[in-house]
């Protein structure tokens, strides 16, 4: 198996939203959602905080359940966490008694083991396998986690603002590194992100959520790899960011048992479920 086959065995698949609502007590926080992606397109959704995309992607997850309306993937209502599907949060949630090949593995047949470090090679981090979590920059764990994602060859690649906490260069960097595995694998993606700049960067399609439903579903048709000097770029960007900007923000409210920005946190994954949060 060569090193591009490790992550390129299947296919992107297909994602149907139809009529997805999800309630927290009294309050709605996604409305008769509908989303169809075709298989293999990338998916960025942006919006203010507590709009409902964090939410959207626990729902795709299989983390939650909604309250009304479905979710098709690959033409099979989705019911739970699939072995098709990976995540890759903000936080690169490595285990730090673990070295980095092995928190890649996590979760392979000991057989597979140097499928870890092929993936390692694709996100260029071989020669660090051996390294411990604490000794590498944020940049780098975050390759780790991406790493720990691809290495289960999935077919649907949720991103919660994976790239949040990084530098603008370090950013640039997973920009280009994730749009190259993408293209090579192949995978479907959906993208949570407040950068609208990522969004238009990365996506083919800018999703904006605002109040619980999808205000605007922009086609990004600009050639790769993109410029974001470019006169067509810096035109969707703003176009979008507008958009984005055109609605006031809703008031805060915060509780216990809902956070500030209005939407609950990824849950705490107990160890058996850690293969579901990379």
């Amino acid at each position: 198996m060569t090193t591009k086959t490790v992550i390129s065995e299947r296919r992107g698949e297909p994602l149907v939203l139809q009529g997805l609502s999800k309630r927290f007590g009294e309050r709605e926080v996604l409305r008769s959602t509908q989303l169809c992606v075709e298989p293999g397109q990338f998916i960025a959704i942006v919006g203010r905080s507590g709009c409902g995309k964090s939410t959207l992607l626990r729902l795709v997850a299989g983390l939650e359940s909604a309250t009304a309306g479905s979710i098709r993937v690959n033409d099979q209502l989705l019911n739970g966490l699939s072995e098709d599907t990976r995540i890759m949060f903000q936080d690169a949630r490595l285990l730090p008694w673990k070295r980095v090949v092995d928190n890649v593995a996590l979760g392979l047949p000991p057989e597979r083991r140097g499928d870890a470090l092929k993936v390692l090679e694709q996100v260029g981090l071989l020669d660090r396998a051996n390294d411990w979590p604490a000794r590498l920059s944020g940049g780098q764990r975050q390759r780790v986690s991406l790493a720990r994602a691809l290495v289960h060859n999935p077919r649907l690649l949720l991103l919660d603002e994976p790239l949040g906490a990084l530098d603008a260069l370090t950013r640039i960097e997973m920009h280009r590194l994730i749009e190259d595995l993408w293209q090579t694998s192949g995978f479907t993606a959906l993208l949570v992100t407040h950068d609208v700049q990522e969004a238009v960067a990365l996506a083919d399609r800018v999703i904006l959520i605002e109040d619980g439903r999808i205000a605007l579903d922009e086609v990004i048709a600009l050639p790769r790899p993109r410029s974001q000097g470019d006169a067509a770029f810096a035109a969707l960007e703003k176009r979008i960011l507008d958009r984005v900007l055109q609605k006031p923000a809703a008031p805060e409210r915060a509780s216990p048992a809902q956070p500030h920005d209005g939407e609950p946190r990824w849950p705490a994954l107990p160890f058996h479920g850690v293969r579901w949060a990379v």
